[in-house]
């Protein structure tokens, strides 16, 4: 692993874990300081549990001797920047604060079995999970709020874009493998008595509601989302155009603190609860209790895949307007059906990245504009569904060539020049913030 990444893995952690409880009877060490940055202070403890989150997350660092130092230099560099803010006044959106310590504990516990195992885990109750996430992430975003500001101003030049790419061209990657692809997503019909039977189970749910019972604890109790159920129904903070229409009409309709009547989607049926509404994003909670699709119309499904692909085949209608038509999910039916990455939103991405069966799906696309048959996909969600893929373009491994990857370049000459500001900024800050270092 290059020491960028390990010095991004290291930071990100320091950033963002919360700290699981590692020690135990028979275990305790004495404690002491390790540093002290102004009025603050890192104990031992404290670094030994970052060194072994971090160890956990990222396996291969394990064998790294200066891995302590590296989280120690990581955890003085996050203070120093959270002493400027503090000086500065910088200021965080509490709202989205919530939200994203909302879906950072759907993330945990979506690790976990139960609550129980979940405490257990981290020595600590729920509450006190949520607490010091809570502070984990304010601090994270006092941090990025303030690198951002410092960082704004920063851009390159063409001139410096080449001169980064001549300095380092040997150590630049192979550009892996990539695909652009689109979609058409559905899912099987369902009876007439999977879909009664889910709906005499949401109706008992809301009657309950009714009778003064806790949306909390029904969600836990009866909502069949496997994420959200152990958060009472939570969903965190979710960006307007993320939902389905009917939920999401239904949602924004809801005045703060109000539940919903039941609302249908390709799920099931849902009761939902509003928490915060903002312009663009919502803060709900939701019980869902799913159709069985076990039982469904698999044959009809795939049949009118085939007919769709024939068409566009055809020349009858394009795959970007028979998605935007009939594809069941939303995202991508709003593009035209192109998927884009996750983690970058853009519509090229490595083939590597999909996951199985999908990888294998598309890797069968040799050209431009090829279809696949009709395939079943098993959710990770649960339930599965049925799709056609298009192969938009597919990019083979190549060197890194700026006449044909420069806004790639631009990138990592853009990323680099931050990076060299950044540090130049925080050996700054170190002048103005006492920090003492002992050995580790």
């Amino acid at each position: 692993m290059s020491m960028k990444k390990v010095m991004t893995a290291v930071y990100a952690l320091c950033l963002l874990c919360l700290t699981a409880h590692v020690g135990s009877a028979g275990t305790q060490t004495v404690d002491r300081v390790v540093a002290v940055i102004g009025n603050e202070v890192i104990l031992r403890s404290e670094l030994d549990e970052r060194v072994m989150t971090t160890g956990l997350q990222y396996p291969e660092l394990k064998s790294d001797k200066n891995l302590p130092e590296k989280v120690l230099n990581s955890l003085i560099d996050q203070k120093v920047i959270l002493a400027k803010a503090k000086i500065d006044s910088t200021g965080i959106d509490e709202a989205a604060l919530d939200g994203l310590v909302a879906e950072r504990m759907n993330v945990l516990a979506s690790r976990f079995s139960s609550r129980e195992e979940m405490e257990s885990r981290f020595g600590k109750s729920m509450l006190l999970i949520r607490k010091e996430l809570r502070q984990e992430v304010k601090n994270q975003q006092l941090v990025e709020t303030l690198r951002r500001k410092k960082m704004s101003g920063v851009s390159v030049s063409h001139e410096e874009t080449m001169a980064f790419f001549e300095a380092n061209k040997s150590r630049l990657p192979v550009i892996a493998e990539g695909v652009s692809v689109s979609q058409i997503l559905r899912y099987p019909g369902i009876t007439p008595e999977n879909r009664a039977d889910a709906r005499a189970m949401i109706e008992k749910v809301q009657a309950e509601l009714k009778s003064g019972a806790d949306f909390v604890e029904l969600a836990k109790k009866y909502s069949q989302d496997k994420v959200s159920a152990p958060l009472g129904g939570d969903l965190g903070y979710v960006q307007k155009g993320e939902l389905i229409k009917s939920f999401e009409d239904a949602a924004f309709a809801l005045k703060e603190g109000r539940i919903s009547d039941i609302v249908e989607t390709r799920y099931g049926f849902h009761i939902i609860q509003l928490l915060d509404k903002e312009a663009n994003s919502l803060h709900v909670r939701h019980i869902l209790i799913g159709f069985d699709r076990s039982k469904g119309d698999d044959e009809g499904t795939i049949a009118m895949l085939r007919t769709i692909k024939a068409e566009v085949l055809a020349g009858k209608a394009s795959f970007a307007d028979m998605a935007v038509k009939y594809s069941e999910d939303p995202v991508s039916a709003k593009n035209g059906g192109t998927v884009l990455s996750s983690s970058s939103s853009k519509s090229v991405f490595p083939l590597s990245s999909l996951r199985s069966p999908l990888k294998e799906i598309i890797g069968r696309l040799k050209k431009n504009g090829e279809i696949c048959d009709p395939v079943k996909i098993d959710s990770p969600q649960g339930g599965s569904f049925y799709a056609i893929f298009r192969l938009n373009e597919k990019i083979p491994a190549h060197q890194l060539d700026p006449r044909q990857d420069y806004a790639m370049l631009e990138e990592f000459a853009l990323d680099n020049k931050r990076q060299r500001v950044y540090e130049a900024w925080l050996q700054q800050l170190r002048k103005e913030v006492t920090v003492r270092k002992s050995d580790v």
